[in-house]
């Protein structure tokens, strides 16, 4: 026996060939089963009703399709397991179909291909998993205002290249990580925008030559736009690739402030406490709480980052038409990337939501720290005219001064300023023992920056109430869109069922 009949025989010389079925074809279908076969239902009822409405099926062709259609056992066909009797779970719904209305089911795929159905099915999932990541992003979103608005008057260190760099708040800080969190959700609403288009009509690749109707399709399935060309119809894929590096961004800047946060929860940083359920202990250190709830958000994130990277590299020099590169092997990948992110927010949302923040910590520290120096740089400039430059260079000797006698910041005096400013300007400053104190006082200089944007807490309450009102329109956007999805759904529904009876 040679090496070919060798092959025959242990993998059957008749489709399909057992390592196909077992490292394509089967977990395929098992993908197909939980996420396809509610849409692919959906677009079978609606391109029933279409053609119908275009008189392309008679009345009684229509209510026996209608029949079968509704004598589909969903639950049975979700508890199926692949036999290679069909390739794949459209053959399996057809096969049924044609059991239950015999001849007359096969006019159901008139002016259709698997390939504008499949690409439709894929948006109306991604559409779905998309609506549930963004409900969870705002969840998460809602969290972060709460937070920042407990926080507008807790002092804390903010850093630049790691180190220590001026005052601020955790106000501040978290309303960087929220507006970074609302450029996310804009970027995962726009890829809603991109993925809720309408490939159907489009059949194999160039439409057909019956009269169908691809805008009532469109509005049968809750599309809001037709994708018009139908080449680019059912070859496109930057639809999906769009959602990856929204999903994937959006992973990447979660972990940002996950990473921060696991930091400021050591025993050294000491500035959050993660909350006893988000917390695990030791099996030989009795004083340990690990907070591993940052820990797997730092990894899974990661790993959502990863999934959306390998959707994108599975495009990479694929040709610009209908292939399964960009099909069914790439869609899971998505679907696991947006699944985790979904899950991420929301347990961003619970740890951040119950932490506790060591406020008297963070303001000692910021008091003691040389971050306040940069407004004694400014001060100097106010009271005693000079350039800021030649002002940046007398604190810089007060620092160095300092710190070489072992002083905290807030116990620099202003005979050591008159010492520096002796040394670079040649006389002492007009500054006075009170304007000395204000300019290292962490409290002050956050008071005082009330720039928009700036830490000041009057400013970051202006800045979450106005957070706020995006936050509710984004709400309103999402009700919306989940509700008229439902809606054409249950219409889909009962038509179908009116018409099986009728």
């Amino acid at each position: 026996m040679n090496y070919r009949e060798r092959i025959f025989q242990q993998e059957g010389a008749s489709f399909p060939g057992k390592t196909y079925v077992e490292a394509v074809l089967e977990p395929a279908f098992n993908e197909a089963k939980q996420h396809l076969l509610h849409p692919m239902m959906a677009i079978n009822k609606a391109h029933l009703i279409m053609l119908r409405e275009q008189e392309l099926l008679t009345d009684d062709e229509a209510k026996r399709i209608a029949g079968a259609l509704c004598g589909i056992e969903m639950e049975e066909l979700r508890q199926s397991h692949y036999t290679g009797q069909f390739e794949d779970l459209f053959f399996q719904v057809e096969s049924r179909l044609l059991e239950l209305a015999p001849d007359v089911a096969g006019n159901l795929h008139l002016a259709r291909s698997r390939n504008d159905m499949g690409i439709t099915i894929y948006r109306m999932v991604l559409r779905e998993k998309l609506l549930v990541t963004l409900a969870s992003a705002l969840y998460l979103k809602e969290h972060l205002l709460l937070f920042a608005n407990e926080h507008v008057d807790t002092i804390m260190i903010g850093y630049t290249h790691t180190q220590q760099a001026q005052p601020t708040t955790m106000a501040h800080y978290i309303m960087a990580a929220t507006d970074m969190l609302s450029r996310d959700i804009k970027r995962l609403i726009q890829a809603y925008h991109t993925v809720n288009r309408s490939p159907m009509g489009a059949a194999a690749l160039t439409t057909s030559g019956f009269a169908i109707s691809r805008e009532r399709m469109r509005e049968l399935l809750g599309f809001d736009e037709l994708v018009e060309n139908s080449y680019d119809a059912v070859c496109g894929a930057d639809y999906l690739g769009e959602v990856a590096t929204a999903v994937q961004l959006a992973a990447i800047n979660l972990g940002r402030t996950v990473q921060d946060m696991l930091l400021w929860c050591t025993q050294e940083f000491a500035g959050l406490k993660v909350a006893s359920p988000y917390v695990q202990i030791s099996s030989i250190m009795p004083q340990k709480r690990n907070p591993v709830s940052f820990e797997h958000m730092r990894s899974l994130l990661s790993s959502a980052a990863g999934n959306a990277t390998t959707v994108l590299s599975m495009m990479h020099n694929t040709p610009f038409g209908d292939i399964v590169d960009t099909e069914d092997d790439m869609q899971p990948y998505a679907w696991r990337s947006m699944g985790v992110l979904e899950q991420m927010y929301r347990l961003m949302a619970s740890v951040v939501g119950t932490m506790e923040v060591n406020k008297d910590v963070l303001l000692e520290r910021a008091k003691g720290s040389f971050a306040t120096v940069t407004e004694l740089a400014d001060t100097l400039v106010r009271t005693d005219q000079l350039s800021f430059r030649k002002s940046h260079h007398i604190v810089s000797r007060v620092v160095k001064e300092a710190m070489s006698e072992q002083l905290a910041a807030n116990q620099i005096s202003l005979e050591l300023v008159n010492r520096a400013a002796v040394e670079v300007i040649g006389r002492e400053l007009s500054l006075t023992a009170e304007e000395l104190r204000l300019a290292l006082d962490p409290v002050h200089f956050v008071m005082i920056r009330k720039l928009p944007g700036g830490p000041n807490p009057e400013e970051m309450k202006r800045m979450i109430a106005v957070r706020q009102t995006v936050l509710q329109q984004e709400t309103e956007w999402l009700a919306q869109k989940k509700q008229a999805i439902a809606n054409v759904m249950k219409g889909l529904d009962q038509m179908t069922a009116e018409w099986s009876v009728g």
